[in-house]
């Protein structure tokens, strides 16, 4: 993915944190209380939003093979 390139789609978006955390073998992790979010359906203006609520912990961490 392209350094400067913007981002248009959730996969691209998916791809180039993984890249990044990749490279940096990091781990984040986010705790959720009543955290509520409108999740769109694409880019555009006009993108419809899905209602998510979280409770509870999500955790990202990342290995290469070469860190093995």
């Amino acid at each position: 993915m392209a350094e400067n390139a913007d981002t248009k789609t959730w996969p691209e978006l998916a791809i180039g944190l993984y890249d990044r955390l990749t490279e940096r073998n990091a781990e984040i992790a986010y705790n959720f209380e009543n955290f509520e979010v409108g999740i769109p359906s694409s880019t555009g203006g006009n993108a419809e939003h899905a209602h998510w609520k979280m409770n509870g912990a999500i955790r990202v961490t990342t290995r290469d093979g070469a860190a093995s």
